[in-house]
């Protein structure tokens, strides 16, 4: 399989991660123009299977280094791969409210504040869990990312106050999410081997073959949460099954371009976390909150009626988000 020897060249997927999980909410935006979230979430789930597939046969079955992934599945203990599941289910509870926040708040203020805090909190969980990089450079980093979500989340709050809106709700949801997420990477890596991808333990699995037990943990689970989203809906009414079956070619392709867009994110990061180590691989990949928020601002225009305060906070959070990720990277170096 295919296996990163290279701190920069792991940097480097750590980036792509951010920009791929940063991303993915687009396809929900254009998808939302005429298709409920609820169903555009089948399409993303189906996109995610397709896309770790698509790894383990290609970049996880070539090369002589490691095992591939079918000679991996094939040894894999009970602990692991019920670890890696387990992951794709915490995961999928918590995306879920991060696209309903999006549906009501949008992406400038879903993924700052929802993603930014499963950077916070994921980043001390996946320290912890499996410790690399320097501590001090860590945590100086997810202090600042932290003041950062809370400038973006009051940048929020006062354009919703100049519109007379009540903003508690999405930004609920958002933190509910975060919260959530923050746990899902920790299990998914504590079923690989992080410190000999070449040469794994028995029972451990590669990151391919972590991803694609992620994803039929995030698909097995999609038939209960995405069931209970569509009849108790967070905004609007409830929705049938069967309304799925009636959008076009098309909106059902953008779905499974979002999801195949967030898992290759989701493998770069787990290919990389075996130089970068976990804490730093994941921080950096939720760096995605700072991508998310300029798609929102720049593209969506999400804040196009804010006050000049709001404004300003937005690039006091943009200022400290990249600092803080700075020092992420350095922390590893």
């Amino acid at each position: 399989m295919f296996i990163i020897q290279d701190y920069s060249l792991a940097i480097l997927f750590c980036v792509i991660t951010m920009l791929c999980w940063g991303s993915w909410g687009n396809m929900q935006k254009l998808a939302s123009k005429s298709w409920r979230y609820e169903y555009f979430y089948w399409d993303y789930v189906i996109g995610i299977v397709f896309c770790s597939l698509l790894f383990a046969f290609t970049l996880g079955s070539i090369g002589t280094g490691g095992r591939s992934f079918l000679s991996d599945l094939s040894q894999v203990d009970a602990v692991n791969l019920g670890s890696a599941f387990l992951g794709g289910i915490i995961f999928n509870a918590s995306n879920i409210l991060l696209s309903a926040a999006i549906a009501i708040c949008g992406m400038s203020v879903a993924f700052p504040v929802g993603v930014g805090l499963a950077l916070v909190l994921g980043v001390l969980i996946n320290y912890f869990g499996a410790a690399k990089g320097d501590p001090t450079f860590i945590f100086a980093g997810i202090v600042l990312i932290t003041i950062a979500i809370l400038l973006n989340a009051l940048a929020y709050q006062k354009m919703s106050a100049q519109a007379k809106k009540v903003p508690t709700k999405g930004i609920l949801i958002a933190i509910a999410a975060g919260i959530i997420m923050s746990f899902f990477y920790r299990f998914v890596a504590a079923s690989m081997d992080l410190d000999n991808f070449v040469s794994p333990a028995a029972g451990k699995l590669t990151p391919y073959s972590a991803v694609f037990i992620f994803a039929l943990g995030v698909f097995a689970s999609n038939f209960i949460f995405n069931t209970i989203a569509m009849k108790r809906p967070v905004e609007g009414k409830p929705i049938p099954v069967s309304g799925y079956f009636k959008g076009d070619w098309r909106t059902h392709l953008i779905g499974i371009a979002g999801g195949c867009i967030w898992c290759v994110g989701q493998s770069f990061s787990l290919i990389a976390s075996g130089k970068a180590g976990a804490a730093i691989s994941y921080g950096l990949g939720q760096g995605a909150t700072l991508v998310s928020a300029l798609w929102g601002i720049l593209i969506w225009h999400e804040f196009r009626n804010a006050p000049a305060v709001s404004n300003w906070l937005n690039v006091g959070m943009f200022v400290l988000f990249i600092t803080g990720l700075g020092f992420l990277i350095y922390a590893g170096a």
